[in-house]
């Protein structure tokens, strides 16, 4: 079976406390339920989540959707983003099936990257290890005051803004998230073929305006 592999890089550092880590602790939640719903992403998805504050963490690694389960997230700590694109590069050169010869390896993954502040540590060192490493659709989301133009240098075009962080918009959000995952699903079980970029996902509402 090729897998989809869907990474989730999420913010914990201390100005995500309160309100916000509870909505994403929702999201996350909101977006595994509806992703178990569809036929398509119960085959193919497979989901990680990566947290960053002061250190990177794995909080899960890819696990299919009917034994995932959200895990414990608080907020804490600086925003070490640099540490995060590096762990997951990391993850992904290992965990990953590659192409060979004679079989088919994994999708190439999907990366949902959200942030409400700017990097602390050396975000641009993370980044070149990132981009040593193979990805299909990479989205990038800052929330509030998240620092839209470094998502910009990891995510290129694909970069989306919440101006809050409260329920609904946070709703919204993984709402897309869990539609542009079963549209990437169902493009790779059904045509063979993997979604390359923002115009290819389902468009996002109003609430999250795409960075230009």
């Amino acid at each position: 079976m090729r897998r989809l592999p869907v990474f989730l890089l999420l913010d914990t550092s201390g100005s995500m406390f309160g309100e916000p880590i509870e909505q994403v602790k929702n999201g996350v939640q909101m977006l595994v339920s509806a992703l178990r719903q569809d036929p398509y992403a119960l085959e193919t998805a497979f989901l990680s989540v990566i947290t960053f504050d002061s250190n990177a963490t794995e909080k899960v690694p890819l696990t299919e959707l009917t034994a995932f389960q959200v895990p414990a997230l608080t907020a804490q700590g600086a925003t070490s983003l640099g540490d995060a694109l590096s762990l997951v590069a990391d993850v992904a050169s290992k965990q990953l099936a590659k192409t060979t010869a004679t079989t088919k390896g994994d999708w190439k993954p999907m990366v949902f990257i959200m942030t409400d502040g700017a990097p602390t540590d050396d975000w641009k060192k993370g980044l070149g290890r990132f981009q040593q490493e193979k990805w299909g659709v990479v989205v990038g989301c800052a929330v509030n005051k998240g620092d839209a133009t470094v998502l910009q240098q990891i995510a290129g075009d694909a970069v989306v803004r919440l101006d809050t962080s409260d329920h609904s918009a946070m709703a919204k959000f993984f709402k897309w998230v869990s539609a542009s995952v079963s549209s990437n699903s169902k493009a790779v079980e059904t045509a063979g073929k993997e979604v390359e970029g923002l115009d290819q996902l389902p468009p996002p509402p109003p609430e999250i305006k795409v960075v230009v």
